[in-house]
């Protein structure tokens, strides 16, 4: 009965990893695109796409992790440490709305600032 890594030019362990790190990279990829997409159509694509890899990349850590082959490359975070770290982050999230909120207070959804001055009508009111 053959191994069943037979015929395969990794270990599984080693192709698992390698998977784990392509779906990382992936992630990281769409939400450079997310960020710089200004079609909301686009956006939302690469937003789902982020999402969907993130589930994947959690699934592939799991069964990674339930074989014990996976090695943290850091220690375990102090509990503090990671709480801080989130305080920080929605302190960050708050004020980049409030800053959205002010400088788009006014305007319209899609609108955006003339870039010809504002000319004089053609038609002549009829008396």
């Amino acid at each position: 009965m053959p191994s069943p890594n037979e015929g395969s030019f990794l270990p599984e362990e080693d192709l698992l990893n390698t998977i784990l790190d392509g779906l990382k990279r992936t992630v990281s990829e769409y939400t450079t695109a997310t960020t710089e997409s200004a079609c909301p159509t686009v956006r939302s694509m690469f937003s789902n796409l982020t999402a969907e890899t993130l589930k994947m990349q959690g699934e592939m850590y799991q069964l990674i992790e339930q074989q014990n082959q996976y090695a943290a490359p850091v220690p375990h975070a102090m509990k503090s440490d990671v709480d801080k770290q989130l305080q920080e982050m929605q302190n960050t999230v708050q004020q980049t709305r409030q800053l959205i909120s002010q400088k788009t207070s006014g305007l319209a959804p899609t609108s955006h600032a003339p870039n010809v001055p504002m000319h004089q009508s053609n038609v002549q009111p009829t008396h």
